[in-house]
């Protein structure tokens, strides 16, 4: 019997009951690939899970991680269109081909075995390859695969990012700045916001963002914001912040502008809660709740940013296994990064 090595959570609510086992390597089901994985990158969804602050269910001894970029070392014989040696990235939940994800109950590293393992077995549906062109790492792509595909859908999944309009993202995490990479090739104009004047720096010089706001100097970035756009308000906001951000953004979107509600990162008590249907309403504004995206978006992202190799930010990778996978999600739970932390196998 040939054996792998896997991660697993034994129990929610603290990073350290991560544990790593020896367990019978997988082999590809006849509409399935075995894919060999090479790099996983982390999302702030791993840290929630593992700490017990998501908000869905989550499976029992569950293997983290939703992210991966790897190589298919088997077919099965149902599968047409991958052979060994391709190289490819895996749906962050595999059953949704296309169309807005239904449900949470498939999707990996929750309620579904994730990719925190050296071997696994997905149908072949489920996976895009990665351009044999591309100069990208497997880390890169790996990170494409939940903030890539996020970001795609925020900006193109309902009305369609046009160039000339301006994109604020908020913060300096992966879906920031790959978004941020994303709206620069399209020819959007960009503001990025952060509590770091030292990141918003690096981020202006190294991805090109055309203005930062500092939110902790600035409180009210919404005017900034605003002023920036002549005040006319941006298109497009990328909301990370949630509950404790949102009356900003609202009052920092156009007039029809879009506001693509993607993480939970600020809280907001019930008292300090904006009228949110009202806001809404004075501008005409679409607010939508992102679930990651379909296989098709993924596919949409990956040949985008493949066709371009645009600089898909992976900031530190750390090698796998137990003790440096923990080291690295604590690492992303302290929120130093920019862009991506990605585990290298």
């Amino acid at each position: 019997m040939v054996s792998h090595t896997v991660l697993r959570l034994t129990s929610q609510g603290s990073l350290d009951n991560i544990a790593e086992s020896q367990e019978p390597r997988p082999s590809a089901g006849k509409h399935e690939v075995l894919i060999k994985v090479k790099s996983v990158s982390l999302n702030y969804r791993d840290i929630a899970i593992a700490t017990g602050q998501y908000p869905f269910a989550v499976k029992e001894n569950v293997v983290p991680g939703s992210d991966a970029a790897g190589d298919i070392i088997e077919t099965g014989e149902g599968v047409s269109g991958f052979e060994k040696g391709d190289k490819v990235v895996i749906a962050f939940e595999p059953t949704t081909l296309y169309g807005p994800i239904k449900t949470w109950k498939t999707a990996l590293g929750g309620p579904a075995d994730g990719v925190l393992r050296q071997y696994i077995a997905v149908p072949a549906s489920a996976v895009v390859k990665i351009p044999e062109s591309s100069a990208l790492s497997y880390a890169q792509w790996a990170s494409v695969v939940c903030t890539g595909t996020t970001a795609w859908n925020a900006l193109y999944g309902n009305n369609p990012l046009k160039p000339g309009q301006t994109v604020l993202f908020q913060g300096t995490g992966g879906v920031s700045i790959t978004g941020l990479a994303l709206a620069k090739a399209a020819g959007a104009t960009t503001i990025i916001t952060s509590s770091s004047d030292e990141k918003l720096e690096h981020v202006k010089a190294k991805y090109g963002a055309d203005y930062t706001i500092n939110y902790k100097k600035t409180p009210n970035w919404a005017a900034e914001a605003r002023e920036i756009t002549g005040g006319q308000g941006v298109d497009y906001i990328l909301e990370n912040g949630g509950s404790g951000t949102i009356k900003q953004s609202l009052e920092a979107i156009g007039f029809g502008g879009v506001i693509a509600i993607i993480g939970f990162l600020s809280s907001a008590t019930q008292e300090n809660m904006p009228d949110v249907a009202s806001l809404t309403l004075s501008k005409g504004a679409v607010v939508r709740g992102i679930m990651v995206g379909s296989k098709q978006q993924l596919e949409e992202v990956v040949r985008f940013i493949g066709e371009r190799d645009l600089p898909v930010p992976v900031e530190k990778t750390f090698k796998f296994g137990r003790d440096q996978v923990v080291e690295a999600m604590k690492y992303v739970a302290s929120g130093q990064h920019i862009g991506k932390v990605c585990i290298e196998f």
